[in-house]
């Protein structure tokens, strides 16, 4: 067996589940239909409907330890990837995936599956695209899909970039440019995942895993002007509006406790009447909804697909996003040389936020900021790289046609780092003790299959959380969080998800326990004091 090889054990059983993972970037707990959005996103809905949700689903606040975690069933530190894909020198802080890890679709492979990924990889080592000198695709430190273990690969290995022009965009081993102006990432995604499902022979009993691993709707904000115009009027009404609507929706719908008030706007947000740009604010919100519509049509191209090519009754399918909305502002990030790559058609780009500009098209480089972002997080507080509930909460959505409790809604805690042992459950596979002549660190996930049938956990499950000095403790009932360098915060989970009444100097007892529990654990699992890492914050926005 190696991490290059194309070995492929005969399958056991051609009934074993083809595995559709599906991943959205930058998206808030609140941003799709089926979780109280505005935005039409029907094919997500269907599958929700017809499956299970769960309420308490939980990533890593940030995209690249989420994609790490959900990859390898281990804490992103575990895995090498603690922070984000620069390497620190530190083994929870390489930047990569390391040897100690082993990927769903390595672990997949080794029993017949075809293994294929459409989309963003973002767990290989950084990709500077100003300085191409500086690396090179699958050297040490910059391990690709398919040395990971999948068969075949579309997509880019770097982070965030133009919708339009991606940059790092790769088939298979092969980097490529877009091949005409009408290339949409989005898209490409999509029907890229389309075509390798119906590359499979038709008399290949063999399942197939697929990580379809989108970009939207992180930031930039590119979107077609049809799609972008059929949002607009809906966000006039402002971010306030839209926060108090999709709460509603969600006591409504039983997904959240009526009890719960939705927390206070942002401090660093402000009332939508004082806002002085209304319209470019609308169609900010109008655009980063026109991804997510986007992207769920081409979700539903896959879907259509495993219609014609298998029986849809035995795929299961999964959905999370990678963290909450992004507050980010891009025109205080530093990021315009970063970005600045010309069109397809030689046109220079505007990168960051300017009323002057209207979002959307290939020539601007948006972000929605941290008023919106608080309404995609809605109803929580804070946001993407925080691991209060807005940082770290995502929709989560199973389907899986007879197997799972169709119209469930599950509101036991879980984590992105559960999705390995739950593959490899429905796939009835093993996860491995040693891969390619390296020791695996043993899984910190557990399945959640049985979650997802409507059974009980038998005991309360403790999770912890760290970026970038960011840090949290779930034990039952209680959260112990804080913002780095702030100290505890302390909440009764049951009586107050949205984390408004800090208890911490009323129950100092248990504030010292869980202090103890997670110094304990995050030292463990490879947690580093932020301190001697690195001395950087995000996002910009001072709060």
């Amino acid at each position: 067996m190696s991490r290059h090889g194309t070995d492929k054990a005969r399958p056991e059983s051609s009934t074993r589940p083809n595995v559709v993972l599906i991943l959205a970037d930058d998206m808030g707990f609140s941003d799709l239909g089926c979780f109280g959005s505005e935005i039409p996103t029907p094919r997500l809905d269907a599958l929700a409907r017809g499956g299970v949700r769960l309420t308490q689903m939980y990533n890593c606040a940030r995209c690249c330890p989420t994609r790490a975690s959900l990859l390898t069933g281990l804490y992103p530190h575990q895995a090498g990837v603690g922070h984000m894909v620069s390497d620190y020198g530190t083994p929870g802080y390489r930047g990569y995936l390391n040897d100690r890890c082993v990927t769903i679709a390595e672990v997949l492979k080794t029993t017949g599956y075809h293994t294929f990924m459409s989309g963003k990889w973002h767990v290989g080592g950084p990709y500077d695209v100003s300085r191409p000198d500086t690396w090179r695709a699958g050297d040490v430190g910059h391990p690709t899909p398919r040395q990971r273990g999948f068969d075949r690969f579309f997509g880019t290995l770097a982070g965030a970039g133009s919708y339009y022009r991606p940059p790092t965009l790769m088939r298979d081993d092969l980097f490529i440019e877009p091949d005409n102006t009408g290339f949409f990432y989005t898209d490409a995604i999509n029907d890229q995942a389309v075509a390798m499902i119906e590359s499979l022979p038709d008399d290949d009993p063999s399942p197939f895993f697929l990580y379809l691993a989108h970009t939207a709707p992180h930031w930039p904000l590119h979107a077609p002007p049809d799609d972008i115009s059929r949002h607009e009027s809906c966000y006039r009404a402002g971010w306030d509006g839209i926060r108090t609507a999709r709460h509603e929706r969600l006591r409504d719908s039983g997904l959240l406790d009526r009890a719960w008030p939705i927390s206070l706007r942002d401090p660093q947000s402000h009332d939508w009447r004082t806002e002085s740009h209304q319209d470019w604010q609308a169609m900010r919100m109008a655009t980063y909804a026109a991804q997510i519509e986007r992207m769920d049509q081409g979700i539903g191209r896959v879907i259509d697909a495993l219609r014609r090519r298998y029986t849809l009754d035995n795929t299961l399918i999964l959905f999370v996003s990678d963290n909450g909305g992004s507050a980010e502002f891009l025109a205080e990030d530093g990021h315009s040389a970063r970005y600045d790559i010309r069109t397809l058609d030689g046109q220079s780009v505007s990168v960051g936020n300017s009323p002057n500009l209207m979002p959307g098209p290939a020539t601007t480089f948006m972000s929605y900021d941290l008023p919106w972002s608080n309404a995609s997080n809605a109803p929580f507080r804070l946001h993407k790289c925080w691991v209060h509930e807005g940082g770290i909460a995502t929709p989560f959505i199973a389907h899986w046609p007879g197997r799972l409790k169709a119209g469930h809604v599950d509101h036991q805690p879980a984590h992105v780092m559960d999705l390995m042992p739950t593959v490899l459950d429905a796939a009835g596979a093993t996860y491995p003790t040693e891969y390619a002549g390296s020791p695996i660190t043993p899984t910190s996930g557990r399945s959640l299959l049985g979650s997802c049938r409507g059974e009980r956990e038998s005991q309360p499950r403790v999770i912890l959380w760290e970026h970038q000095g960011n840090a949290a403790l779930r034990a039952g009932q209680w959260k112990l969080v804080r913002r780095h360098p702030q100290q505890w915060e302390l909440y009764d989970m049951a009586a107050d998800r949205m984390e408004t009444v800090d208890l911490a100097e009323q129950e100092p007892a248990m504030v010292r326990h869980l202090a103890n529990q997670w110094q304990s654990c995050s030292a463990g699992i490879g947690v580093q004091p932020w301190e001697s890492i690195h001395s950087w914050r995000c996002p910009p926005n001072k709060v």
